[in-house]
């Protein structure tokens, strides 16, 4: 069955395998997550438990969220995600999850927002190649040729400037190094999406 957590990137650092080999890592901080809902067949058509992980202030809760956490008698959450393909009858609602659902050795995916890149060209979006910088080229950062004139328009998904970053992403199969239980650290090898101190979604591999 599936397992899943969220999580806070920290940043990365390296750690030193057995035949001392320095492997690059992930800091994730894991929880702990307060289960705030179980979503059935019956009452909702799919089968889910919905996790909320790090208290919001008080007054930034609206009535809803105060009385939805209420009932898992927890505080309401910054960050809420539903974990699909659980075994339902493993969790209870107020149920406290914890990095140690993890172990040394598993795989996961790990889901963030990458960073945001603003308004780019093509040449860092989509990594072009630029035109010759001499003086008498007429062609230095642009976007190139958008293909034959006959069709009278711009085919979709042609290479154009515009928003790079800011999407959500999943890095599959990453290998859990080491939990630290105590302090609820997961560390993941290799990077994941987004800045430090972002929200990311840690789940059983789809793909192991």
């Amino acid at each position: 069955m599936t397992k899943g957590i969220l999580g806070k990137k920290l940043g990365m650092t390296q750690v030193f395998g057995p035949n001392g080999t320095a492997i690059a890592v992930t800091v994730i901080e894991a929880g702990p997550c307060v289960v705030l809902q179980k979503k059935d067949q019956a009452n909702d058509g799919y089968e889910a438990i919905q996790i909320g992980f790090e208290d919001k202030k008080e007054h930034r809760a609206n009535k809803p969220e105060k009385g939805h956490s209420a009932k898992a008698n927890t505080a309401p959450k910054r960050f809420i995600r539903e974990v699909s393909g659980v075994n339902l009858a493993e969790y209870e609602v107020g149920q406290e999850l914890k990095a140690d659902i993890f172990a040394a050795g598993e795989v996961v995916d790990v889901s963030g927002v990458t960073k945001g890149k603003g308004y780019a060209g093509s040449i860092k979006r989509h990594n072009q190649a630029r035109g010759p910088m001499a003086h008498g080229s007429r062609y230095h950062r642009g976007p190139g040729s958008l293909g034959a004139i006959a069709p009278n328009r711009v085919f979709k998904g042609q290479t154009l400037p515009g928003q790079m970053g800011g999407d959500n992403v999943t890095i599959q199969n990453l290998e859990v190094i080491k939990v630290d239980a105590d302090r609820n650290l997961i560390l993941v090898k290799g990077s994941i999406p987004g800045p430090k101190n972002s929200y990311v979604v840690v789940r059983s591999a789809v793909k192991k």
